[in-house]
């Protein structure tokens, strides 16, 4: 009678690194790292030699040193005495906004253009094809530098708000275009959570209201979806959902106190109110059309991506054409648009570094620019900037790609 036995084990050898396809991979990767390892070695290496020979050496002392200029327009609190880390922390503040508001005005421009891109209409889709081709194939920064010029020169002075010419009049008397900016009211709380100056918690409750009221709408939507399931008949959720977007959040500012502060001319200028300097609205605006117009294009290839037979099965079931586009066709090309989408994201936060084009105090102007040439700190100055946008960049790329993952077609 015989037994089967395993075969012995082959012992393992030194050569078996290059000639075994189980180890060579591992070996190759291991090979590069420590190349790259060796070569940020000596280039540190190299760097700090430098410096010494010069005297010189790498120190962040200089956030600590007041930064001696004024910024034109920032969210938190500053002067010129203010340290280089807060002149800092405001750039990255005014980067984030700039960065934000585009991102979300490229993306409505965007699917708008790529879906009339594939419209039946023959002037609606010539004229879409004329924005995609003209705002994609010029630079960002000669559009930042056009949309700038623009408003400097065509909108009137704030002093022109003084009399009474109807066409310079302030829109609902309370909102005045102008050629150094757009002014509108302010909100402000009178008493309730947080009164007398502390608005930094009114703002953090009414944030944790929308976000309750996000997750509130999104269990509304998800039981309604379980009806339709069962059911086949889909329950009417809009005025639900419009009820818990807005009673909750009008019912604390009401508690709070909301009043707003309406922008009065002064002078030469307009005070009271809120400022949206002309250097944001031309970035904000020049950076939405031109990616708006790249993210047209990922819009009509996920589009044509998706099968004909879908429209064509839900047109047979009687959906109209906006429903088909709605619930059958985006949702499928979502696949196909996200990915590129967010490389699109990158850019726009990327490209928000031409600000200094038209005096924007961004991350770029004040930490890259001023504070820089200020201090002298040229290699801290720029190790902090490529942090940021790493930083800013990865977590774009991480949230995107949580969400495109969350749109994946899940077999059953």
């Amino acid at each position: 009678m015989t037994t089967l036995t395993d075969p012995p084990r082959e012992s393992f050898r030194l050569s078996m690194l290059l000639y075994d396809t189980r180890y060579r991979s591992l070996t190759f990767q291991a090979i590069a790292l420590l190349l790259l390892i060796v070569a940020i070695a000596f280039l540190a290496n190299n760097l700090v030699s430098n410096l010494a020979a010069q005297d010189l050496n790498i120190s962040f002392s200089f956030l600590s040193s007041p930064a001696g200029y004024d910024i034109n327009q920032t969210l938190i609190d500053y002067n010129s005495q203010s340290s280089n880390l807060r002149a800092a922390w405001v750039g990255i503040l005014n980067t984030l906004l700039v960065a934000v508001l585009a991102c979300l005005t490229a993306t409505v421009f965007g699917v708008l253009a790529g879906v009339l891109r594939l419209s039946k209409n023959w002037l609606v889709r010539k004229l879409m094809a004329f924005y995609v081709e003209i705002f994609r194939n010029i630079p960002v920064l000669i559009w930042i530098i056009i949309i700038f010029t623009i408003m400097t020169a065509v909108m009137p002075a704030p002093t022109a708000f003084r009399g009474d010419d109807p066409a310079s009049s302030m829109v609902l008397d309370s909102i005045a275009f102008t050629n150094r900016g757009v002014y509108i009211p302010g909100p402000h709380f009178s008493r309730g959570f947080g009164a007398d100056g502390n608005g930094a918690l009114n703002w953090l409750i009414v944030i944790a209201v929308l976000v309750g009221s996000f997750f509130a709408t999104r269990m509304v939507t998800a039981r309604a979806n379980a009806a339709q399931e069962a059911t086949g008949v889909r329950p009417n959720t809009l005025w639900l959902n419009l009820a818990i977007w807005f009673v909750p959040i009008i019912g604390v500012l009401a508690i709070m106190g909301l009043y707003w502060d309406m922008p009065t001319l002064s002078g030469f200028n307009f005070s009271g109110g809120i400022k949206i300097g002309g250097p944001l609205i031309a970035l904000w605006f020049a950076l939405s059309i031109y990616t708006g117009a790249f993210i047209a294009e990922n819009v009509r290839a996920g589009i044509q991506a998706v099968s004909r037979g879908q429209t064509e099965a839900a047109s047979a079931l009687g959906l109209r054409p906006k429903r088909v586009m709605s619930l059958v066709v985006l949702p499928q090309a979502l696949r196909v648009i996200i990915p590129p989408l967010i490389s699109q994201y990158l850019n726009i936060t990327k490209n928000s570094s031409l600000a200094i084009a038209v005096g924007y105090a961004d991350i770029t102007a004040t930490l890259g620019g001023i504070t820089l040439n200020q201090t002298g700190r040229a290699i801290e100055c720029v190790l902090l900037l490529m942090l940021f946008y790493l930083i800013i960049s990865l977590l774009i790329s991480a949230v995107m790609n949580v969400y495109n993952s969350s749109m994946k077609l899940k077999e059953r």
